[in-house]
Parts: C-alpha cells; sequence; structure tokens
C-alpha cells in the first residue's frame, strides 16, 4: 500500500461547493502563486488565529482576527493541493510530507493560541489537541495500510470545523453574556474554575474521542479479518 497514492475520502457538507470554489481560485492565481506559497499563507493563518485569542484579554474585538485567521489559513491549506492538480504539477512524497508536517505546526500553534486565552482552560485544549491528533494519526495508518486518506466524520471536515469555530467567535465577541461566562466543578476534592469555551471544549473532546474509539474499533475488526490468524503447524 501507498499512502501517496491513497484515495481521499471526503464526503463533507459542504464539499461539493468548496471543491468548485477551490478549482475557481486556483485557476485565477498568478504564475508566481505556488504551492509552498500557499502552505506558508495557511501557517501565517494559524499564527493569526493563535494571536487573536491570546490578545482578547485585552481586547475582545482581537477575536476578529481569529476569524480572519480562520480565512486565510483554508485559503492556503486547502488551495496548495488543489493549485498542484490544476496545475498537475503534483510532488507526491514532498508534497505529503510537507503537507502534513505543516498541518501538525498550525494544529499545535491552534490549540495553545485558544489555551493561553481566558476563554479556555490551557489543559482542555490541550486534550481536545490529543483527541485530533489520534484520528490525524489513525487516517495516516489507514492511507498506508489501505490507501484511504479519510477526511470527514459524520459529514464534517475541517471546512466545517472551521466555520462552526467562526460561529463560536461571532457568539463570544457579540453576546457579553458568554464571555462573562464563569464557573466551577469539584472534582476529586479539587474545585476547577470553567471559562467561557470548557464547556463546549469538554463535550468536543469526548465527542471525538468516542468518534476515535468507533473508528478503532471498526477499522481493526476490518484488519482483522483482511489479516486472519495464521493457522499454527503442528
Amino acid at each position: 500500500m501507498n499512502d501517496k497514492h491513497a484515495v481521499r475520502i471526503q464526503n463533507s457538507i459542504l464539499n461539493g461547493v468548496e471543491k468548485k470554489a477551490l478549482v475557481w481560485l486556483a485557476e485565477r492565481q498568478p504564475s508566481w502563486v505556488v504551492s509552498d506559497l500557499l502552505t506558508i499563507v495557511g501557517l501565517i493563518g494559524a499564527a493569526m488565529i493563535a494571536t487573536g485569542f491570546i490578545l482578547c484579554g485585552q481586547n475582545i474585538h482581537w477575536l476578529w482576527l481569529s476569524i480572519a485567521g480562520f480565512v486565510v489559513n483554508w485559503y492556503g491549506d486547502s488551495l496548495d493541493g488543489t493549485i498542484a492538480r490544476v496545475r498537475n504539477t503534483q510532488r507526491p512524497i514532498y508534497g505529503y510530507y510537507l503537507d502534513h508536517t505543516v498541518d501538525v505546526i498550525n494544529e499545535t500553534m491552534m490549540f495553545i493560541g485558544v489555551g493561553l486565552s481566558p476563554l479556555m482552560r490551557l489543559d482542555i485544549a490541550l486534550l481536545i489537541f490529543i483527541a485530533y491528533l489520534c484520528l490525524t494519526l489513525n487516517v495516516s495508518i489507514n492511507a498506508h495500510l489501505k490507501s484511504e486518506f479519510k477526511l470527514t466524520y459524520g459529514k464534517l471536515g475541517p471546512t466545517e470545523f472551521r466555520v462552526i469555530a467562526c460561529i463560536l467567535i461571532m457568539l463570544i465577541i457579540f453576546i457579553p453574556g458568554l464571555r462573562e461566562f464563569h464557573s466551577s466543578v469539584t472534582l476529586f476534592g479539587n474545585e476547577i474554575a470553567l471559562e467561557s469555551l470548557d464547556i463546549p471544549g469538554i463535550v468536543i473532546f469526548i465527542a471525538l474521542m468516542v468518534i476515535y474509539i468507533i473508528t478503532v474499533i471498526s477499522d481493526a475488526r476490518g484488519y482483522s479479518k483482511a489479516d486472519p490468524m495464521p493457522e499454527s503447524k503442528k
């Protein structure tokens, strides 16, 4: 099996519209806009997201920078592969390595940025990050073992998650009660303070882990059938 030539499985809600939009954009980029440049643009977008969250404690309107960052990140991260396919300039080995390496850097910046904001505890942000990395690792393993690169779960992919994140951010900007929410729970005798995004963050973490466990069980069963236990030789 070759993960560089894995079939991309993407059936998210916005996939049809997004594909047409990306091809339209790719066909209209000037010649100096190449895949590596767009990868850097996606990296800049992730840095914008993190910066907006970190600074929103000083002024909530810094979150507009995060929203802009999601748009920039989508533009760079989604268009870098599309422009290579449209121009027939794919570099499967180099592109696969660079894309997934930069993805991890982007996600690290974003989750740490959210965790350093006054809206979410760092430990909860890191738990979500761990769950996300578990799913990402499983996708990469499947790309290698069965040449399937699954990008969506439950009709939701990276673009849908970006849209949901932007909606949540705008709600926090426009509804003071949401961003000023404070609560606490007692866990094992310790009182733990919760901020605006902590409860949604816990729900997201649990959902990602449930998806991960179900996916692993399903994949393991499939691999067990494809690779049965050999009969012992007497």
